[in-house]
Formats: C-alpha cells, sequence, structure tokens
C-alpha cells in the first residue's frame, strides 16, 4: 500500500545529493507530497508537485504504479529505477532534460539592462490578485500559477511577472514551485509574440525581485532554448538528466 509521508524528515536520507528545488518543496511541506510503501522506515519515496515526480531509495515498483492522475514527468534517481519506469509504463516517452547549476551569482547591472529592451506598447506587472485571475483563462499562462493551492496561497508564496499588450497576457514567468528558499522558475510567451525578448525580460524582472527578497530563483531546462535562455540571464549549465512523460487518468492515491 501506497501512503503519503506525514513526516518528510524520514525520507530525506534518501534524496541526499539530488539537487532539484522541487524536492526540496516536498520535503520542507511548502507544497507536494512525499509518498511510500513505508510510512515508518521508508527504503524508497516518491516526491510530487505540479506535474514533476522524483524516485528515490531502494527501486519499488508498487510506488511507480501508484502515479498521480494525468500527465506525470517521472525522474528516476538512477538506471534501476529508469528500467522500472520503462516496464511498468513501456509506452512512456524518454526525454533528455538539462540541470542548470544552483548557485548563480547574478549580475544585477546587467537585468536591469534587459527591462529597458520592453518594447513601446508593452507593460510589465506582477502577479498580482487580478493577474491570478486571468492568468487561469488561457492554456498558455496557467502554468505560471496553476501548481499552487489556490489564490491565496499563490499571493503568500507565489511569485510572478507578466507582460501584457492591449491588457493582454502575452509573456510572463513565474514561480511554478516554491520552496523556503527561493522559487522554480516558470516561463512562456505566446507564439505570435516570440522573438521579441520578452521571455528575457519577464525573467529578469522576475529574477531582480527574487534577489531583492532574499529568494533564490531556480532554473531547469525542458530544452536546449531554454539552456540559451539562462545563460543569457548569468545560469551555467550542469548536466543533462533522464526523465519519462508518462499520460493516463488512472490514479490510486
Amino acid at each position: 500500500m501506497v501512503y503519503e509521508l506525514i513526516d518528510t524528515s524520514k525520507a530525506e536520507s534518501l534524496f541526499d545529493g539530488w539537487q532539484e528545488t522541487l524536492i526540496r518543496s516536498c520535503l520542507q511541506k511548502v507544497m507536494g507530497k512525499v509518498y511510500v510503501t513505508d510510512p515508518e522506515a521508508p527504503k524508497a519515496a516518491f516526491a510530487f508537485v505540479g506535474c514533476f515526480g522524483f524516485f528515490a531509495g531502494e527501486p519499488d515498483e508498487e510506488l511507480v504504479r501508484n502515479k498521480p492522475a494525468g500527465f506525470v514527468i517521472m525522474t528516476p534517481q538512477n538506471k534501476a529505477w529508469a528500467d522500472l519506469i520503462e516496464k511498468v509504463y513501456p509506452e512512456a516517452r524518454k526525454v533528455i532534460r538539462y540541470a542548470i547549476k544552483k548557485d548563480t551569482r547574478f549580475d544585477v547591472s546587467a537585468l536591469e539592462e534587459n527591462l529597458k529592451m520592453l518594447p513601446d506598447g508593452y507593460e510589465i506587472r506582477n502577479i498580482d490578485a487580478e493577474i491570478y485571475d486571468r492568468c487561469l483563462e488561457n492554456p498558455v499562462t496557467a502554468d505560471f500559477v496553476s501548481s499552487f493551492a489556490g489564490k491565496e496561497k499563490y499571493l503568500e508564496d507565489g511569485r510572478g511577472v507578466v507582460i501584457l499588450k492591449n491588457g493582454q497576457i502575452v509573456s510572463g514567468a513565474s514561480s511554478y514551485t516554491r520552496y523556503r528558499e527561493g522559487i522554480e522558475i516558470e516561463v512562456d510567451t505566446a507564439e505570435p509574440e516570440r522573438r521579441k525578448n520578452l521571455a528575457l525580460i519577464a525573467c529578469s524582472a522576475l529574477i531582480l525581485r527574487c534577489l531583492s527578497e532574499g529568494l533564490y530563483p531556480s532554473w531547469d531546462a525542458q530544452n536546449t532554448g531554454s539552456v540559451h535562455l539562462a545563460e543569457k540571464l548569468g545560469y551555467e549549465f550542469d548536466h543533462e538528466y533522464t526523465a519519462y512523460e508518462v499520460s493516463s487518468d488512472e490514479r490510486t492515491h
């Protein structure tokens, strides 16, 4: 049987050395959950937040089979976990993602210069109560806020900025997740508005906001384009890693 782990400190050692901030969100109980098959002395754990899940410890098939509903990006700690995911979900799409170093020292003046690139007719806004509601109206912008348990939680723990054109959200950068020391950045731009440096501008504004509050703006890249954008902002590439995209409506926890 699979259980939600209440005392997440019991699983901390299983994730030792893993730098993903989404795991910290779960272990710190800021958001997300940790699942185990032995709540007293877990030898395996699944940390899940948003649509991301991380398997650690001794490979456990029961834990792999008990996935959350819908689309999940599963990340194995090692090859044994990867083999198990492939066995349980042979239809899963194996992908390469790109980890970014977590100790970036940002050039504040360079980020401030990026803000000057905002084209005429565009406006930068922090995500407040009004903008939160508008983000949910469009699938392109919903991920800016949807990992949080409602508006109140986002306004308390989340941080985000959007770029408006004619009153419409055309780009933005926000906290996909939050952990005590910082956020994990989510960024997107509407297709017709790409190649105008809007993502660079939005991310610069969000990073500056985080730095002013003593929060670290963490970055993980889905593709090489995201890596290149990160590098323009001052981040450094760390390493590639394997993940599995699994789509299913089945859910047992």
